[in-house]
């Protein structure tokens, strides 16, 4: 493996926050300064397409696929680690290390998919914040989309990674409070929820959901995020003893952030199951979850729906475009730089490719619940790749997966995989 330093690039985003000769005193506080990454991921899985596919789920099935939230989740902690401990032990993201490592054909395959998942992402991301900004304001869907992909490009060609992530870890409080909120205003049934929490079920008719869920919490282009946002609390990269402590803290701070966004996704089920499945209610847009949620709850419930989803779609937005950002530029071997032109292009393709895309849907709900379902057919490449790198000695060192490691993620993939091919079967054969 090539020497840390001689590989990292002093022009990546977060090389003002590194410096060579600063050694830190690690204290018990200092956990602190590392919660930020992990939440930008949360964003990307408390995002509007998670919104549709979990209100779908519960209203069409109540509690009991609150199970693959349990599932998605643990995979997501140990897929989320696992990337993120190849950027702080290589300094390099997924991409890049996929570009350097793997052969030319395949790595461009996999990855010029990847950047399709990324568009997929935004579409659902931007239709999102589009349908709230209707809900709250009667804007028509199209011309929100507009709108949230335009303050999206200024937030993210205008601001520094820092207040980005600041402004991000706001947005995912007010949506986890939003729910904490309307979830006393409902009746919850706890035992079921509990055991449906761990309690494997598939009712008939549900794959195509319960993919969509797996494919709304799993998302491949956070994977590539991640890896690279991580890199953003580095202080010395040749101290063997600092790298130790910032995968421990690394892993602290992604534990903590999927636990908050597996909080958020339950509660959407159960907040669905507890109002609509329990009226018998079938939801199928996010418009009607709100008029419905007003006669259900009152019309604090229903703005403070609308509001919360705003904010996700906005700040899924910016994490989708970075990741796309991320992964062309990935491609020349190059660090995630909004300054920089191949970083630019890929924010372009992913932000201005998915509001192309809305403009030609008719059906602005069931392209949420797609963009789900195309997530989790590209999510095994993505993850194909990203065991590969990390489980090879010569790109990770001593930083290399264990065996045991190897095993989980072999697992994950092999669950991955079983699920779409039953998905592909179900829509084949129903």
């Amino acid at each position: 493996m090539l020497k840390i330093s001689k590989i990292f690039n002093p022009l990546r985003i977060f090389g003002d926050l590194k410096r060579k000769d600063h050694k830190p005193v690690f204290g018990a506080l200092d956990i602190f300064k590392y919660i930020g990454p992990g939440l930008l991921v949360t964003v990307g899985f408390t995002d509007p397409g998670n919104w549709a596919a979990n209100i779908a789920t519960g209203s069409g099935y109540g509690y009991t696929l609150l199970w693959i939230v349990t599932l998605s989740t643990i995979m997501l902690v140990l897929l989320q680690h696992n990337v993120a401990h190849l950027g702080i032990a290589t300094g390099y993201c997924l991409a890049e290390a996929a570009t350097i490592h793997i052969n030319k054909k395949v790595s461009r395959g996999v990855l010029s998919f990847a950047t399709l998942a990324s568009v997929a992402t935004s579409l659902a991301e931007i239709l999102g914040g589009a349908i709230a900004l209707e809900m709250l304001f009667r804007v028509p869907v199209k011309i929100g989309s507009v709108l949230v992909t335009i303050f999206v490009l200024i937030m993210l060609f205008t601001n520094s990674y820092r207040k980005i992530e600041k402004w991000i870890i706001g947005f995912v409080s007010i949506i986890g409070l939003s729910f904490l909120y309307e979830l006393f205003l409902v009746d919850v049934d706890w035992p079921l929820a509990i055991v449906s929490w761990v309690k494997p079920s598939i009712p008939e008719g549900s794959m195509l959901l319960l993919m969509s869920v797996l494919g709304a919490v799993v998302m491949p282009h956070n994977l590539f995020l991640h890896s690279e946002v991580i890199q953003s609390r580095q202080w010395n990269l040749e101290n063997d003893t600092v790298i130790r402590k910032q995968l421990k803290f690394e892993f602290a701070d992604t534990l903590f952030s999927m636990i908050i966004g597996w909080a958020i996704n339950s509660a959407m089920i159960l907040l669905a199951a507890a109002t609509f499945f329990r009226n018998n209610i079938k939801v199928d847009e996010l418009q009607q979850a709100k008029s419905l949620l007003e006669p259900l709850l009152g019309s604090n419930a229903a703005v403070i729906f609308a509001v919360a989803l705003l904010f996700s779609g906005i700040a899924s937005s910016i994490t989708s475009a970075m990741a796309g950002g991320s992964i062309v530029s990935g491609m020349f071997r190059e660090p995630y730089d909004i300054k920089d032109s191949h970083t630019r292009t890929g924010v372009l393709v992913s932000l201005l490719g998915a509001l192309a895309i809305i403009f030609f849907i008719s059906d602005p709900f069931k392209g949420l619940i797609l963009s789900q379902v195309f997530l989790s057919i590209q999510l095994p490449f993505t993850v194909a790749i990203q065991v590969y790198l990390t489980s090879s000695r010569k790109v990770m060192g001593e930083y290399v997966n264990t065996r045991f490691m190897v095993v989980l993620l072999s697992i994950i993939a092999a669950v991955v995989i079983f699920l779409n091919l039953k998905l592909l079967f179900d829509i084949i054969f129903r």
